[in-house]
């Protein structure tokens, strides 16, 4: 009898597949914000230092926080149910943006988004890491991760098209609602199985704690480089992610429909080709030298900063989609192999967990700081550089990019001593 029989669970390629879905959702209402800045800012009446809130703080203070709980939770019950439930509460939230009348009514909305988000992540990591063996986890972790270009260009075009046929918020309404549509879908496909790393019963309950958790992977100088390292990329990448439409619509002079082509085609390309390039990467050349992990993302960031820098810089819009092109592939190398390598920092039955202290960090720091930090940098230039502002806050940022480079550079060797080989 085959083990999906024996667990009731289905093939991994079809579980990893209505994972990549939800994710695509997960970034479908993150950034769909983005695209919308500007019709919100006008309605609104809403600075960039308070879209900065809106984008980074309002969302990341409860994803960040609550994502470490609501882990422990799926480790010891049911993740499949905590990733379902999450949802269903981030999808509504989503629609409910759609009825705001002031900064503080969209603020407290995205605080729900982040509350409903704050539970699918580190789960879905551990669902991954249950089905698909250590030499083919990275990728896997990358197929997954395919949902960040996959949803924030599906969140860019379908906002702009909306938008511009409708209003922003039909927006949120039409995407919110569309997510609640696929939850009963995933519930359906998506069957949990044992914790220990085995064929066994669902209801197999994991002997874990929380603090022992946290205790172990504190000891870990790769958890805490891999953790910083991918903050300091994320605070300029959720910034750029954010912030390119309002630059593209101020100094490139595009209407919201050019900016979401331009913007749509630019993640979706990229973003596709990156992620699934640093997952195929990672494990091949991870087999020989668990450091490249890290050395992978450290060179793929270091490439980027001129490249950004040019596309940033320049007044052209086919040289800009160039040069934004390649950096967006090489901005998200990171994901397959640093997500994969925290999973391997712990047994098996702390994955989620593990997983959550990780984007607790990344998240709190980056989503939390990265798009307010750029917003009121660029509002703290606009008296000397006017409308231009927000270019010159994005080239001083690039220097985070370097400061990744650096961390993941010396996360390496501490991969060799740390990474948990798995019982087979």
């Amino acid at each position: 009898m085959s083990d999906a029989k024996v667990t009731g669970s289905r093939s991994p390629r079809l579980v990893l597949a209505m994972l990549l879905l939800v994710y695509i959702f997960n970034f479908v209402d993150r950034q769909i914000l983005a695209i919308l800045a500007a019709p919100i800012q006008q309605e609104l009446g809403l600075d960039d230092a308070q879209m900065g809130m809106l984008g980074g703080l309002a969302f990341a203070m409860l994803y960040s926080t609550l994502g470490v709980p609501l882990a422990w939770v799926a480790d010891r019950t049911s993740r499949s149910w905590v990733i379902t439930g999450s949802l269903v509460v981030w999808s509504l939230f989503t629609a409910l943006c759609g009825a705001a009348t002031g900064f503080w009514h969209i603020f407290l909305a995205r605080l729900g988004v982040g509350v409903g988000e704050a539970g699918g992540v580190a789960p879905s990591y551990a669902v991954i890491g249950d089905h698909f063996p250590s030499e083919r986890r990275a990728f896997a972790l990358s197929v997954y991760s395919l949902g960040i270009p996959l949803g924030s260009a599906a969140g860019v075009l379908a906002g702009g098209y909306v938008a511009t046929r409708v209003d922003w918020r039909a927006a949120f309404v039409v995407v919110g609602l569309a997510g609640l549509l696929i939850a009963p879908l995933f519930k359906l496909v998506v069957k949990d199985k044992s914790k220990g790393g085995g064929i066994g019963p669902a209801t197999t309950a994991p002997t874990i704690r929380f603090g022992e958790v946290a205790a172990l992977l504190a000891r870990k100088r790769a958890f805490w480089l891999l953790s910083f390292g991918a903050a300091s990329s994320s605070m300029l990448g959720y910034g750029l992610a954010f912030w390119l439409p309002s630059l593209l619509q101020r100094s490139f002079k595009l209407d919201l429909v050019e900016t979401s082509w331009f913007l749509g085609a630019v993640l979706l390309i990229g973003g596709t080709v990156g992620v699934l390039m640093g997952g195929l990467l990672a494990d091949r050349l991870g087999k020989a030298d668990r450091a490249w992990y890290g050395r992978v993302p450290a060179m793929a960031y270091v490439v980027a900063v001129p490249l950004f820098a040019g596309g940033i810089w320049t007044s052209s819009v086919p040289l800009a989609f160039l040069l934004f092109l390649v950096p967006q592939a090489l901005a998200y190398v990171w994901l397959g192999p640093v997500t994969s390598a925290v999973q391997h920092l712990v047994e098996p039955p702390a994955r989620a967990t593990a997983s959550a202290l990780f984007l607790l960090i990344n998240n709190l720091i980056g989503l939390g700081g990265g798009i307010y930090a750029l917003g009121a940098l660029s509002k703290a230039l606009a008296p000397v550089y006017g409308a231009e502002s927000l270019r010159y806050s994005m080239l001083l940022g690039l220097g985070l990019y370097l400061l990744a480079a650096l961390l993941m550079s010396l996360a390496g060797p501490a991969l060799r001593r740390e990474w948990v080989a798995e019982r087979t």
